[in-house]
């Protein structure tokens, strides 16, 4: 009779040779005094035939029903059920019994289709694999048996195809589709969905049912669009963004399975750029369009869109890119300086002009509400001449025409505040500020151009005052002591705001005009003297 033994029989069997089955399998045959008459291992290949359909000896036929992929049995044939009394003329002798050490390596049959088995599937599915779909994925490719033949692992790059249009085989063409990126799944394929009965002519034999483990990273379609999620719009939206704009903002760059790529936090840096001029991949440069300052949103970008087939640095070719972005402040190149009266007082005639002397308080913030300096935590005011160059230009136009006691809001572009370098450690590069202000006192200033003015008739022995040793030379003791005095008695005033000393200095300078030190009386003139003069020259 036939003898069976099993000898190993896997954990895991999911399916058992029937009749009609396709196996592939390993033999050793030998008789029952141990000499070997064949091997299939010798021959470097396996075994392939159709179980039941008379292509076996009987027995054998008989022998391989039920069995697993990895399962491996001992079989004992008589001769009634191999070669019988004829046997193979110089290979096996007539009446011989048959022993085979058999292994299985492969079944299907050829009503099998394509198996799917999803072991993990992601929570959030907002969309799945469809035919012309474009993919990336990891794979593990083995045989039935678990014999590892390719790996995208090892090569450490996903394969990257299109689906459906037949860049794959047919099973897998079929086996990707309805996944889910993150989603891991083992796709099955038997040979004629596969590389059928010549294998590919290098690793995969013919007919063999082949097996994939893999790990869709990235989906797109080449007609996709960029898709924007928005995540936090503020309520107040006074002004979003077009084309033109100066944009600085944060982001956190990561592909479709969450890798991250780049970040601007890491750099502890905005990105700033301009929008819808190319500075930055098509996607993002539509991506940003329509932002509100504070806003937050997700911005989706295909390949198409971002960095094409070859991708760049970490970014691998033909990927998705999602880019999470805060947007910090915008401004355009045309803006000029922004000014919200917050409260007037009903006295409001004296208004700041160039040349006043101004002490105000103020908060200087970032249009995100960062907070970048306050008089009030220093306790004193902040003073200046308006229009001197002393605070930059925005806010020397932010301070005209107010009045003591006013307060407002003034916002100032980069061009007209700190620029493009800011100031290190205190105000970013080309970023907006916002400062509210109140002013406290004014000083009336001088006339443009003057820096000291009387305050009634000036004499007319001027020169011979201010020489006060009639030696016919001021020196600089002479001149500074003269105009203390005037001031002093209120007979003179000199521009607000400035040092004494150097307001002195150069009006001393003005008048050594052959710079000797000293000031002679051809020498000395009064500021309209001098423009009559200079008239008359004329």
């Amino acid at each position: 009779e036939l003898g069976v033994e099993r000898r190993f029989v896997p954990e895991s069997c999911p399916r058992a040779v029937r009749p009609g089955d396709f196996v592939r399998y390993h033999y050793l045959g030998a008789f029952p005094d141990g000499t070997r008459f064949d091997s299939s291992y010798d021959r470097g290949s396996t075994f392939n035939v159709f179980v039941g359909k008379g292509q076996l000896i009987a027995g054998m036929d008989q022998a391989l029903v039920g069995m697993c992929v990895n399962e491996r049995r001992f079989v004992k044939i008589p001769p009634q059920l191999a070669y019988g009394t004829e046997g193979v003329p110089g290979v096996i002798p007539p009446n011989a019994v048959l022993h085979f050490d058999v292994l299985l390596i492969d079944l299907w049959n050829s009503e099998d289709e394509v198996q799917v088995q999803t072991y993990f599937k992601p929570e959030k599915c907002p969309r799945t694999v469809q035919v012309s779909d474009f993919v990336r994925y990891h794979y593990n490719g083995t045989f039935l048996d678990g014999t590892l033949f390719d790996s995208s692992h090892n090569r450490m790059r996903t394969y990257d195809t299109y689906v459906g249009i037949g860049w794959l085989i047919p099973g897998m063409d079929q086996g990707l589709l309805g996944m889910c990126v993150g989603e891991k799944r083992i796709i099955t394929i038997p040979p004629f969905l596969a590389y059928g009965e010549d294998g590919d002519g290098k690793e995969i034999p013919g007919q063999a049912s082949l097996v994939f483990d893999v790990v869709l990273l990235d989906l797109h379609n080449p007609k996709d669009g960029i898709a924007i999620e928005n995540q936090l719009v503020p309520e107040s939206c006074e002004r979003r963004s077009q084309t033109g704009d100066f944009l600085r903002y944060h982001y956190n760059g990561t592909l479709l399975d969450g890798t991250l790529f780049d970040s601007s936090y890491s750099r502890n840096r905005t990105y700033d750029t301009y929008v819808g001029k190319g500075y930055v991949i098509a996607g993002m440069d539509e991506g940003l369009l329509g932002v509100c300052t504070g806003e937050k949103r997700r911005i989706i970008i295909p390949p198409h869109l971002g960095y094409g087939e070859e991708g760049r640095g970490k970014i691998p070719g033909s990927a998705v890119l999602v880019f999470d972005i805060h947007v910090v402040d915008f401004h355009n190149p045309q803006d000029s300086v922004s000014i919200t009266v917050n409260y007037k007082p009903s006295n409001c005639t004296v208004l700041s002009k160039k040349g006043d002397y101004l002490k105000y308080h103020y908060n200087a913030s970032l249009l995100d509400g960062t907070l970048l300096d306050s008089t009030h935590s220093l306790g004193k005011t902040y003073n200046i001449v308006l229009g001197s160059g002393q605070v930059v230009l925005g806010m020397d136009m932010g301070l005209q025409n107010m009045c003591v006691g006013e307060r407002r809001t003034v916002v100032i572009p980069p061009h007209l505040g700190y620029g493009e370098d800011g100031v290190e450690g205190e105000v970013p590069g080309s970023a907006v500020l916002v400062f509210d202000i109140e002013l406290l006192e004014l000083v009336s200033g001088l006339p443009e151009g003057y820096m000291f003015v009387w305050n009634g008739e000036v004499s007319p022995n001027l020169f011979e005052e201010i020489d006060q040793n009639h030696d016919g030379e001021v020196l600089l003791e002479e001149f500074s002591e003269y105009i203390r005095t005037q001031v002093d008695t209120g007979k003179g005033k000199l521009a607000p705001g400035f040092d004494f000393e150097k307001i002195v200095q150069n009006m001393f300078t003005n008048q050594d005009r052959d710079g000797n030190g000293k000031v002679t009386a051809e020498e000395f003139k009064l500021k309209d003297q001098e423009g009559k003069e200079e008239h008359d020259e004329l």
